[in-house]
């Protein structure tokens, strides 16, 4: 694969190698931004779990009360949501470790993106992954509250 790509650029003119250029140059900016994104993402939501739980005595305490039992519910059911959205979360970063690694692999045609021999194709098809990636993380949280009816 790699010799593969050696042997396209060396065939691509002064031209075609600086528009490779400068797309390279402007999606390493943009995989930064999106990179940032992600960990703000992710460790937001471990502060919020963080949070969660060290607030937990109040609402657990309303449990054994019949006026005020549904907080303590509503606070479980939020709990349990969080923890579930933390589970969507490993499985959304495993499905695109597995959709990039597929990229790198096996340089072929993967969902419409030919990527063989076109190292711009690998590089704009990862992209395109990685915000699918921000767009799931960002999902996730309603996802889990609406498994768990949490509000």
């Amino acid at each position: 694969m790699l010799t593969d790509l050696e042997m396209t650029l060396e065939a691509m003119e002064l031209g075609s190698l600086l528009g490779l250029f400068l797309q390279s140059f402007l999606i390493k900016f943009t995989m930064l931004a999106l990179n940032i994104f992600i960990f703000v993402i992710v460790y937001g939501r471990m502060i919020e779990i963080y949070l969660l739980t060290s607030l937990a005595p109040i609402p657990v305490a309303t449990l054994s009360n019949r006026e005020l039992g549904a907080m303590g519910q509503n606070y479980l059911r939020s709990l349990f949501a969080v923890g579930f959205q933390g589970m969507l979360i490993l499985v959304c970063v495993a499905i695109y470790a597995v959709l990039i690694q597929g990229i790198a692999i096996y340089a072929v045609l993967i969902q419409g993106i030919a990527t063989g021999g076109d190292p711009i194709g690998a590089i704009w098809g990862c992209i395109g992954y990685t915000v699918l990636l921000c767009f799931m993380l960002l999902k996730t949280g309603t996802i889990s509250k609406s498994i768990f009816s949490a509000h």
